[in-house]
């Protein structure tokens, strides 16, 4: 017995390697039972304070650890830069969400450390998805980032919309993760293994004797996981129910969804096609073009007629989408780090975008586009940043979103792609009739638009304050008879604001000097083995 004890041994722990994940984890929990705490002031103050903190901690261990790749858990997760820097774009994503969520209706409603600890944990999930090496690990990070989302996007349970939301996003999750399952139980089934490494072993070797991609079995299980990716990353024809989703879900949420999601669906899609499936690009690398081509053209479509800003960035997530999948399908270093640098101008984007719509959406009540009439005039400090989103979304030049555009028509010209690279401009030129409508609407309303949109917005007098301004806490419109709360800023939702400028200011900086943002995004590139 004592033999057979001194025999027993777990596997060795990396805790340097563990400490992005320790600190989201450990962040959570912490804020879960503070959020227990009785006083009022605990739970508004300091359940998010903490979550900044945990977010915070996150984002310096992952600094710290850059340039410092290796592998956990018995290879099955690589903390490498590639995993760190999405890592990065959704903690910092998840830190605006904070700022955004805070003094709104979703946290109270749902529980101020349930919110958080629950946007903690779906962080936590990210990371492990995009450090995957293991279709196991790979299967438990989905989920781990999956059910929280479900539960947030319902986070508002008194309104109608937000829990269709989550029940949508949760019967189709569903499927998506279900196929996915299926797909990876499939591969091993061909190959016999779960690592990346090892598959993409087993496929090479089976690519020099020709049999082992006549198996049924295999190409089943590629296509499964092929659908499986394209549900969590909005890809078409699999993209039905982000509009949907998105419109339904608390704003702040929908944010983080459009964005940090997206990062990490991405990051596993480069991770497992140019690792484990690297073999077979001359086999998956044309369908993946075509179902990216197919996306930009349906998301830009799509989003021509919609008149909530929702739904539109909605349409628009799903055409972003087909653009990043330009790293996956030429299998290239120069391909990667065009994806990622596209991930962080589509984070920087979209942030500023969807803090523009929050600030207007709790003063209109709705996010409908006839709210934005005479915005720039009404509110200028949410105009400038939705402006410069809308105008970087499109890839107009001086913005991030036309560095971005160019990299990754780059990467596609270099990979023999050039006809995707030609979809990628038409599908811009496409999107410009929406993105500059919004614009238009802002800044050179025409009259009667900008008079009925007054008139709308005009409360009537004596009324009582709106359910958002007495549970959220903002200054209420002129005229309601409601005395709004002193504000030293003088600014309309201050923090709404900054999270706006700021992401706005950084998609003008980089757009105008990019050189960091190639550095940095060229460290993911070289850390996927194999490519060139």
């Amino acid at each position: 017995m004592i033999a057979a004890v001194h025999h027993i041994a777990g596997p060795p722990i990396d805790w340097k390697g563990l400490s992005p994940l320790l600190a989201l984890g450990g962040g959570a929990v912490i804020v879960l039972l503070v959020g227990l705490l009785r006083p009022a002031a605990v739970r508004e103050r300091i359940v998010p304070l903490l979550t900044v903190v945990a977010l915070g901690a996150a984002i310096g261990t992952e600094i710290w650890r850059f340039n410092h790749p290796g592998s956990i858990i018995h290879g099955a997760l690589s903390i490498d830069d590639l995993g760190l820097i999405v890592d990065l774009i959704c903690a910092v994503s998840a830190l605006a969400t904070v700022l955004m969520s805070w003094r709104g209706v979703a946290p109270r409603e749902a529980g101020q450390g349930e919110f958080y600890g629950l946007l903690l944990f779906s962080v936590m999930g990210m990371a492990v998805l995009s450090s995957s090496q293991d279709i196991v690990t790979l299967f438990l990070g989905l989920e781990l980032l999956s059910i929280p989302l479900y539960i947030l996007c319902a986070a508002e349970h008194r309104r109608e919309g937000s829990l269709e939301s989550g029940l949508k996003y949760l019967v189709i999750g569903s499927v998506g993760s279900a196929t996915l399952v299926y797909g990876l139980a499939m591969i091993y089934g061909a190959t016999g293994q779960t690592g990346f490494a090892q598959i993409g072993s087993a496929l090479t070797s089976g690519a020099l004797s020709g049999g082992v991609f006549s198996d049924p079995l295999l190409l089943t299980g590629l296509a499964l996981v092929t659908v499986g990716f394209a549900f969590k990353a909005s890809v078409a024809p699999f993209h039905q129910w982000t509009p949907d989703v998105y419109e339904g879900a608390p704003t702040p949420i929908t944010a983080f969804m459009a964005t940090a999601t997206k990062a990490a669906a991405l990051a596993i899609f480069l991770r497992f096609f140019d690792v484990a499936a690297s073999s077979a690009q001359n086999k998956w690398g044309p369908l993946i073009a075509t179902i990216a081509a197919v996306t930009i053209i349906v998301g830009n479509v799509g989003a021509l007629g919609q008149t909530s800003m929702k739904r539109m960035l909605g349409y628009s997530g799903v055409a972003q989408a087909g653009y990043m999948l330009a790293g996956v399908v030429v299998g290239t270093s120069l391909g990667v780090s065009a994806t990622v640098l596209y991930l962080g101008a589509y984070l920087m984007l979209n942030i500023a975008a969807f803090a523009a719509i929050v600030a207007v959406e709790r003063d209109a009540g709705d996010d409908q586009l006839s709210g934005f009439a005479g915005l720039g005039a009404r509110n200028p400090w949410a105009a400038w940043p939705l402006t410069i989103g809308m105008l970087g979304l499109a890839g107009i030049p001086g913005t991030v979103g036309f560095i971005g555009k160019f990299q990754l028509i780059h990467a596609l010209v270099d990979g023999d792609y050039t006809w995707l690279a030609i979809v990628l401009v038409i599908g811009s030129m496409i999107s410009l009739g929406y993105y500059l409508r919004v614009v238009a609407t802002m800044w050179m309303p025409a009259a009667g638009t900008a008079a009925t949109s007054a008139a709308a917005l005009a409360p009537i007098a004596g009324a009582a304050p709106s359910e958002e301004e007495l549970v959220a806490g903002f200054p209420p419109a002129e005229g309601s008879g409601v005395v709004a709360p002193p504000d030293d800023t003088g600014v309309p939702h201050p923090e709404v604001v900054l999270v706006a400028g700021v992401f706005a200011a950084a998609s003008v900086f980089f757009g105008i000097i990019p050189s960091p943002l190639f550095d940095f995004a060229s460290h993911a590139g070289a850390a996927l083995p194999g490519l060139f």
